[in-house]
């Protein structure tokens, strides 16, 4: 959500801060705001909406303080105003700030009763009158901030500057990630690696609890105890650098156009070409055999894919699979018995929930396994197996690479299973290997439908409401479809299992209603004819997602057809998510709506 950065510089930092927020602007954001030191006085710029005003900003009234803090702001207390833009000060100390302080009322109603008076609508506010009370007494800001603290209640990570200290960053993490940067006489500080990837390799991730003392000679981490405390510093590869869209308009369309590759880069890590086998990267501390149930918790798309996973566990393995939405599973306490598994899908690894999920599963004894595009994020340090999908960075806010990267360790994962509980034979992994080993050519194949999406695009452009269908694994393919389009056209839409048509959504159609049919030629492709039937009856605009049997043996005219490469049904998730995606994206574009970051969305949900 919020980005966070810190810089302790060797000469002026304004345009290096904006810089490095540029690379949180995937995360979304609606205010910017950065705060320098110049001889040792705090100063700030701050600008409503993205961050070409903050730069217009600085450009009118420049920073040149060789210290300082920069942040982006995703909105929740308080409207995203300037006003409200961070970093947040006073004559003595400047806060960025990402996460919710739960508990801010009763310290806003302790502080306002010592006359303190606030200025902003938002919850951070608190964090910089607690730590300036604390200075105004003569304590030392290391120790005004390890005293706010022990105050705090809530989900965040925080950066401070002050006054008179051009040799003092500080910043501290509880649930939203924060890393550390390791220059030449230079230290960083940053929401993640790519935040400070331009800068520097060497990065050091806080754990949960920690908060650390920078100046230019290094970094002290202190753990929740207040105790000295070491954490690793890792080298960070060429991705965390510098991510542009290339020659593409959008982020998202780039990553939708990369998903061949990347999901052929993990399709390599998981299968085996030679043997024909998969092969998964970690000797698994449990024998699949004496898992009797699997439990899948994710959020928005990451759930979907878990959904499909369900269908492959229950089909290849026959172990019962319940699949949870991380905000619920937190909260209803599901029994867990110990030793099954439970599976955690994040693109990010950072989701709260997802996270929190994961902490109670290992409460309760069950083993659990991370699905995440970070191998170094909090869900993946925190998971007892590890497997990581291969699709680099993705910025646009609406996940595309992520998701069919997602579905192809899930699908080996799932083959895995059912070899290792005996329910399928050596040839019936070569066949399933064989089927995945296609899905990159396949994909590449089903973007040579973008032309005729997007004229379809201008049409769905022009509706209210959007209707999409599947049955089997295209169902959560249909909420997918919905999700896609809600998020980035905002178009209401939504999706539902074929079979259900009859039981509430048919009241809904009529000849202004577009009805997206996905239905490659499975086993229930009859079945979906009939519901299509059903729609063309009552004048619903049906397109049709289907191969070149199943537009043949169609029998229902639809206003359009878009035909995908024959392939076998296992797998058609992986493929058929390519046009549902590039229909989002076009209709988005026709609505001239921000692609990448949609209003009111961010890419990596950090707080409940």
């Amino acid at each position: 959500m919020c980005g966070i950065v810190g810089i302790l510089g060797r000469g002026p930092v304004a345009e290096q801060l904006v810089d490095s927020l540029k690379r949180l602007e995937y995360r979304g954001y609606d205010s910017a705001g950065v705060a320098t030191l110049e001889g040792g006085v705090l100063e700030r710029r701050r600008a409503e909406g993205k961050l070409k005003n903050l730069e217009a900003r600085l450009q009118a009234q420049p920073l040149k303080g060789f210290t300082g803090i920069g942040h982006t702001r995703w909105a929740t207390h308080g409207k995203p105003t300037e006003n409200n833009a961070h970093p947040h000060a006073t004559d003595r100390v400047a806060v960025v700030h990402n996460g919710i302080i739960e508990n801010f009322h009763e310290l806003r109603e302790a502080l306002q009763k010592k006359g303190t008076v606030f200025a902003t609508e938002t919850d951070t506010e608190i964090v910089v009158h607690l730590v300036d009370e604390l200075l105004s007494q003569g304590v030392a800001p290391v120790d005004a901030v390890r005293d706010t603290l022990s105050k705090l209640k809530g989900a965040f990570a925080l950066g401070f500057i002050f006054a008179g200290h051009d040799d003092l960053l500080i910043g501290a993490r509880n649930g939203p990630p924060l890393a550390v940067g390791y220059g030449k006489g230079e230290m960083y500080l940053g929401s993640d690696a790519i935040a400070l990837g331009p800068f520097t390799d060497n990065i050091s991730y806080l754990e949960d609890g920690d908060w650390v003392v920078l100046t230019h000679k290094g970094a002290t981490v202190y753990d929740r105890n207040n105790a000295i405390v070491d954490r690793e510093i890792v080298k960070h590869g060429p991705t965390a650098s510098l991510v542009d869209k290339a020659n593409y308009r959008h982020f998202m369309a780039k990553e939708i156009h990369e998903q061949p590759e990347v999901v052929g880069h993990t399709l390599a890590r998981y299968v085996d070409m030679g043997t024909e086998r998969v092969v998964l990267p970690a000797r698994l501390p449990f024998d699949f055999k004496d898992v009797q149930r699997i439990s899948i918790t994710a959020c928005g798309t990451a759930s979907y894919a878990g959904f499909v996973a369900k269908y492959w566990f229950e089909r290849f393995a026959r172990v019962p699979v319940e699949l949870d939405v991380a905000s619920e599973f937190r909260y209803r306490e599901a029994p867990l018995r110990k030793g099954d598994l439970a599976i955690f899908i994040s693109q990010s690894g950072e989701t709260a929930d997802t996270l929190a999920a994961l902490r109670y599963a290992k409460s309760q004894g069950a083993h659990t396994l991370s699905v995440v595009n970070v191998p170094t994020s909090t869900i993946a340090r925190e998971s007892e197996i590890v497997m990581p999908t291969l699709a680099g960075p993705e910025i646009g806010v609406a996940s595309t690479k992520a998701f069919t990267c997602q579905l192809m360790v899930l699908a080996a994962l799932a083959i895995a299973a059912g070899r290792g509980r005996g329910e399928l034979s050596e040839a019936d992994e070569t066949k399933l290997v064989h089927g995945l080993v296609e899905v990159p050519r396949l994909i590449a194949a089903a973007l040579t439908t973008e032309p005729q999406i997007e004229k379809l695009a201008r049409e769905i452009a022009k509706s209210k409401d959007v209707l999409y269908l599947g049955r089997g694994t295209s169902y959560p393919l249909a909420l997918e479809g919905a999700l896609k389009l809600k998020e980035i056209s905002y178009i209401h839409a939504e999706g539902y299992a074929a079979g259900e048509l009859k039981h509430g959504p048919i009241a809904l159609i009529d000849e202004t209603m577009p009805v997206v049919v996905i239905a490659p030629y499975d086993r229930v492709f009859e079945k979906t004819v009939s519901n299509m039937q059903e729609v063309a009856a009552r004048g619903g605009n049906i397109i049709l997602m289907t191969d070149a049997k199943g537009a043949q043996e169609a029998t229902v005219e639809s206003l359009v057809t878009i035909i995908l490469p024959d392939m076998a049904a296992t797998f058609t998730p992986i493929v058929y998510a390519i046009p549902v995606q590039l229909l989002a994206y076009h209709t988005a574009v026709v609505m001239g709506t921000d692609v990448d970051q949609p209003r009111n969305l961010a890419k990596s949900v950090t707080v409940e």
